[in-house]
């Protein structure tokens, strides 16, 4: 009797460990590390809007979008904050349509080799202005944004009335932002430099004349920008503002002293016997 119920156990035991074995190889393989990470969601930057050839990818371009490891691919650009900054600025070298996914090979960034002769246009010339965080509005211009470029000089000629001592004129006007870098004021040191003080290089798109005026402009006094409307219909309309002078007395009539007296310009002559004639107009 004991033997038999020690055959039946033993019978039971060999059942139960082939049934294991039959279920476990049943079951399909556990997935390996590589599949596991192909699978992974991931944000990945793509076009927000259709994007012409040429042109700088400015933040509202950029987007972005779920999808996979593996379709993903290792040449995209993966979200982030600093994805984010570095792609700004940066040229298309083909057209992107709305969704299109942002690789690498898709993009020439401006610390790239050729990135300046790929984004000039025919004859074109880049010129490079160094403006503090004010006078470059604060950190509004991106690359690709079409500015006008304003110098304000200071005449210290005591002989001049003091409504004609400070001046403002643009001097260019709706050239292309191509790249933007920041830089540590000179005689700052790095770890006293805080983001106010911080000089903002600007580089520009202009033409052969335009740059000999910025290298002038930048002797005689402090550049501005502003930026322009992305409506181009306006460039014309404005034109005449080039060059046009506007006086201290013109933002202030407090200042106009001459005004006052129904005269607004006055020509000095010296004769040299260190006498003075005034001639007003």
């Amino acid at each position: 009797m004991v033997v038999r119920l020690a055959f039946f156990a033993l019978m039971a035991l060999g059942l139960l460990g082939f049934g294991t074995v039959a279920w476990i190889s049943t079951r399909p393989p556990p997935p390996d590390a590589a599949t596991v990470a192909a699978s992974t969601k991931v944000m990945v930057l793509i076009a927000a809007k259709p994007v012409r050839a040429g042109n700088l990818l400015k933040p509202e371009d950029i987007g972005a979008k779920e999808t996979t490891q593996r379709e993903a691919g290792d040449d995209a650009n993966f979200d982030g904050p600093d994805a984010r900054r570095t792609l700004a600025g940066a040229m298309v070298r083909g057209t992107l349509s709305a969704g299109d996914v942002i690789r690498a090979k898709d993009v020439m960034r401006p610390g790239d080799h050729g990135f300046l002769a790929a984004v000039l246009g025919p004859g074109m010339r880049a010129v490079s202005v160094g403006v503090d965080t004010v006078s470059g509005t604060a950190g509004l211009i991106w690359p690709g944004d079409r500015i006008d470029v304003i110098l304000t000089q200071a005449i210290s000629d005591p002989a001049v009335p003091v409504g004609r001592r400070l001046a403002a004129e643009t001097v260019l006007s709706g050239v292309r932002v191509i790249a933007i870098d920041q830089q540590l004021l000179q005689g700052v040191a790095p770890d006293a430099a805080a983001d106010n003080n911080k000089a903002r290089t600007v580089t520009l798109e202009v033409t052969s004349a335009e740059a000999e005026r910025v290298s002038v402009a930048t002797r005689i006094g402090k550049l501005s920008l502003t930026v322009r409307s992305a409506d181009r219909s306006g460039v014309l309309a404005d034109a005449g503002q080039l060059h046009k002078t506007t006086w201290a007395s013109d933002a202030s009539p407090a200042l106009g002293t001459n005004v006052a007296q129904g005269t607004r310009d006055v020509l000095y002559v010296f004769p040299g016997t260190g006498d003075r004639k005034e001639f007003h107009f």
